[in-house]
């Protein structure tokens, strides 16, 4: 299925949203082999950072899809896909805490990303 950029745009906003769940969680938890996490806590951090992965994943795969059907390098619409993506408080020189999503990836803790800083690998 073809996709628009604005439909694009909605994708990468969720996966940043969800990252920043993560990331949300993440500080509020602590660090798991500092305090043991609760079950509840460990089933609300799994699903929420299986979310954020999922999401992260189908933007990627319908960004590619989309610099295909453009014809246009794949770098470039990404690049234009984070600049519409953010919203006003992330623009530089302001910070809204979470970073610019889940290409920028993880922060460290125990679900890292990849190591060129990509969206969260499949369990």
């Amino acid at each position: 299925m073809a996709h628009t950029f604005e439909e694009l745009v909605a994708k990468q906003r969720a996966a940043d949203e969800a990252h920043a769940r993560v990331l949300h969680l993440r500080d509020t938890y602590g660090a798991p082999t500092a305090a043991p996490w609760t079950q509840a806590q460990t089933d609300t951090y799994e699903t929420a950072w299986r979310a954020w992965r999922d999401l992260a994943r189908d933007t990627q795969a319908a960004l590619t899809e989309y610099a295909k059907d453009e014809g246009k390098p794949r770098n470039a619409i990404e690049a234009d896909l984070r600049r519409a993506a953010k919203t006003p408080e992330e623009t530089p020189g302001t910070r809204s805490g979470s970073g610019s999503g889940p290409a920028a990836g993880p922060a460290s803790g125990s679900a890292s990303g990849s190591a060129s800083g990509g969206p969260p690998s499949g369990d």
